[in-house]
């Protein structure tokens, strides 16, 4: 008896979406489901003997239909109870954050005006703790991170059979993950003056006039389209997160090896994966942190907390 394997197998976009537990609702729906007709069935017991049941129909309705729109409502992928929960606390939270370690001092008597006064700001509270050597970025009590670049392939230029590996290699590696990955594809803009003084550098070296004419005319074309306009380059970039208390070994460590575990398995799909260092990572999030600022050298960006020498490059 043999069986045909089928060319394709769905995938579902939400590999995260909860369970149906009971009429097609989750348990976050049943919970809120049944608590509402716990209230309303309790409702309707301590007013039976007081009201019609047309008038408490009439009040309760309100009741109901927030009800079912906590259940089956949504936007933007989220459910309303979700959104009703984070504009609370967005409510409730300070509205200024600052970058101070150290505290906020409190503002001189002289400062103060008379009348009601804004709240002052809060502390904002980063979101990594730090940055190894080795690119691993601390996210405190929440585990640890690694980035890595990852190189590209044309996809629609490989034949049917090509397209078919490319996609078993890259499914092999989606069956083995073990934690939370995230693929971010990021344009940034691009700098050019690196290329254009190694063009004019090896421009006299070339064995013959016309080759070197070509290359310092290149060079000339490179520069007057960064001085013209905006150059943007395209990065992926693969962040492995690890939780911080999960056995077999530290955070960081485990982010490091799965970060080799997808090198060797996306080399499989024609892809390759560089894990980004200490000073490549601090250059990733200063250049997110601020993308309207001009590239900046990796090599002189130092980590977090470490000393800077003279000549401005990490010691």
């Amino acid at each position: 008896m043999s069986y045909e394997v089928p060319a394709s197998v769905p995938i579902p976009a939400d590999v995260e979406r909860p369970d149906k537990i009971v009429a097609g609702l989750t348990a976050r729906q049943a919970a809120i489901a049944v608590v509402a007709a716990v209230i309303l069935w309790a409702g309707w017991l301590a007013c039976r003997h007081v009201l019609p049941l047309p008038a408490f129909a009439a009040l309760a309705t309100p009741v109901g239909v927030a009800a079912v729109a906590l259940v089956f409502g949504e936007r933007d992928g989220l459910p309303l109870d979700r959104l009703l929960m984070a504009a609370w606390r967005q409510r409730r939270g300070p509205r200024r954050l600052v970058t101070a370690p150290e505290g906020i001092p409190e503002p001189p008597g002289w400062a103060s005006v008379p009348g009601p006064q804004s709240p002052p700001p809060a502390v904002l509270a980063p979101l990594w703790q730090h940055i190894g050597p080795d690119g691993v970025i601390g996210l405190g009590a929440a585990g640890a991170a690694a980035v890595a670049a990852v190189s590209t392939v044309n996809f629609a230029l490989r034949s049917p059979d090509e397209q078919d590996a490319l996609a078993a290699a890259y499914g092999r590696w989606l069956n083995s993950l073990t934690g939370p990955v995230q693929i971010l594809i990021r344009a940034g803009r691009a700098d050019l003056s690196a290329a254009v003084a190694a063009l004019r550098q090896a421009a006299p070296g070339l064995p013959h006039p016309a080759l070197e004419q070509a290359a310092l005319e290149h060079a000339g074309f490179l520069e007057n389209l960064a001085a013209e306009r905006d150059v943007l380059t395209r990065q992926a970039l693969l962040i492995l997160r690890e939780a911080g208390n999960r056995p077999g070994g530290t955070a960081a460590g485990r982010a490091l090896q799965r970060a080799g575990e997808a090198a060797r398995l996306l080399s499989g799909a024609g892809l390759q994966v560089r894990l980004l260092d200490g000073e490549q990572v601090t250059a990733l999030l200063t250049a997110c942190a601020d993308p309207a600022a001009p590239p900046q050298p990796t090599g002189r960006m130092a980590l977090p907390g470490r000393p800077v020498t003279s000549a401005g490059r990490p010691a």
